[in-house]
């Protein structure tokens, strides 16, 4: 433990437009937020999960069963599909008061919780050399721009993928911050001078459509089979 309160949060809105309802949609046989607050329960350092919902069905959910877990009402200014995440958060922090903040998502249901144990341990242990943390995807692939245009390499000298410099994609698993860092960063939850995580790619499979959520099951039931 590091005696510090350390807050995650996990939004959660009642409706999704490209997957519908899928906070709730059965994934291994539970609704699919279960899977990460399950996880976030056995963090050594998390001392407060934080549910932002506008939803009476995941609120009723998560009482019944995660009694532990803190939930926050979303207010009806910062309901809705293009309300700016960074806005739910500050919200968040005005209703819970930590030494650190990380943020979250449901759809994020493969993320081990040795890893933003890693991440919180990482932070901890850099002081002042950072002021927040995001996690990212390490990409060693050749890339384009829009116009054909190379971003990592150049087409004349076909280097081996392995050797091309590494490009890192921040694929939203969690940021970790605090209150001073967000505020001095214009409300945002990357600060001014932060950390890159790196994780497993497997594990860092986000839900953002129908064949996401079947594809993140599938990996989810296979990685439970094997312990």
């Amino acid at each position: 433990m590091s005696g510090k309160k350390i807050a995650i949060m996990v939004p959660m809105k009642g409706n999704s437009e490209r997957v519908p309802n899928k906070n709730l949609r059965s994934f291994d046989g539970k609704p699919l937020y279960h899977a990460i607050i399950s996880e976030l329960l056995k963090s050594k350092y998390i001392t407060d999960i934080v549910i932002n919902t506008d939803s009476e069905k995941i609120k009723e959910d998560a009482n019944a069963n995660f009694p532990s877990v803190i939930i926050v009402d979303r207010p009806q200014e910062i309901c809705g599909d293009f309300v700016p995440m960074n806005d739910v958060i500050a919200y968040d922090m005005s209703q819970v008061n930590a030494d650190i903040y990380i943020q979250t998502h449901s759809t994020n249901p493969l993320l081990k919780v040795e890893t933003l144990d890693n991440a919180i341990k990482a932070f901890l242990d850099a002081g002042d050399q950072y002021d927040s943390v995001f996690s990212v995807t390490r990409m060693q692939t050749r890339l384009y721009w829009e116009d054909g245009k190379p971003v990592n390499h150049n087409p004349e000298e076909l280097i081996r993928t392995q050797d091309l410099p590494p490009v890192f994609e921040e694929n939203s698993n969690f940021f970790i911050f605090t209150k001073d860092s967000f505020e001095k960063a214009g409300n945002k939850r990357i600060g001014m001078n932060p950390m890159m995580f790196p994780m497993n790619k497997i594990e860092a499979q986000d839900i953002d459509e129908p064949e996401d959520f079947i594809l993140a099951e599938t990996l989810y039931k296979v990685r439970h089979d094997l312990r």
